[in-house]
């Protein structure tokens, strides 16, 4: 039997929609849901033979996880993957993140929100990772999970040796022995690894980084910021720093 997700919302559904991220296979509406966002999904759906069903409010809540749906849900297929090879391949300094140890999709969600908004070219994953809660991981990052491209790595290291051939910069968030992220050039090709708070990227791993980044704090505390709030940080002092220099 095939992967099932649910995407709960307009966001979400509008989100896979456009970016072709999955195969949907039906959406429905509750029954009395009529805006300008509900009569587009219904035009877009239509183009792509893709049924549309008009519902009561239970049967929504009875194919939804919560109850933030707002009377939209859709039923889709597994995610669609690109290839290593394909994230950022035509640009000239690409931005690619990978997430791995994060242990809640909410967090999860949030920290590629943040990528995408950021301006990020695309994410790389572990083969069990959160999208497989891509109802939650889609509703957390606005849509963003669907619209940004996804490719798979084995190991952290293999993604790492992968885009060091690419000419991407290996970096890494580190207390020990880094560079204060605002005295970074963050603006060459950068390859991006963000660890979970409970399971980050072992020490091993960031030793051999080619850069190591630490966050500077403006008032004295001895504890590391959230796994979402530290890659929003980062993100955006890349966006910063390239929009500088352009």
């Amino acid at each position: 039997m095939s992967e099932q997700t649910v995407l709960e919302g307009f966001i979400s559904v509008r989100a896979a929609l456009k970016a072709g991220s999955r195969p949907i296979q039906a959406i429905y509406l509750r029954h009395d849901r009529r805006d300008r966002g509900i009569a587009w999904l219904e035009r877009a759906a239509a183009a792509a033979a893709i049924p549309v069903r008009r519902v009561a409010a239970d049967e929504i809540d009875a194919h939804a996880g919560g109850r933030t749906h707002g009377g939209v849900v859709a039923l889709a297929g597994p995610r669609r993957f690109v290839t290593l090879d394909d994230l950022a391949a035509d640009s000239s300094a690409p931005f690619v993140a990978m997430i791995d140890g994060v242990e809640d999709p909410f967090n999860f969600g949030q920290a590629v929100r943040a990528l995408y908004a950021a301006g990020c070219d695309g994410l790389v994953l572990r083969p069990r990772n959160w999208l497989t809660a891509a109802g939650v991981v889609a509703r957390a990052s606005a849509g963003a999970s669907e619209w940004l491209p996804v490719a798979i790595a084995e190991t952290v290291e293999a993604a790492a040796e992968h885009f060091r051939a690419r000419g991407l910069r290996v970096t890494v968030a580190d207390e020990e022995r880094a560079v204060p992220l605002y005295d970074a050039d963050l603006t060459g090709p950068l390859f991006l690894i963000i660890g979970g708070e409970k399971r980050g990227i072992t020490r091993s791993f960031r030793d051999g980084a080619d850069l190591r980044l630490a966050i500077p704090y403006g008032s004295a505390f001895d504890q590391s910021l959230g796994t979402a709030a530290a890659t929003a940080v980062i993100a955006f002092e890349v966006l910063r720093q390239r929009r500088s220099r352009q």
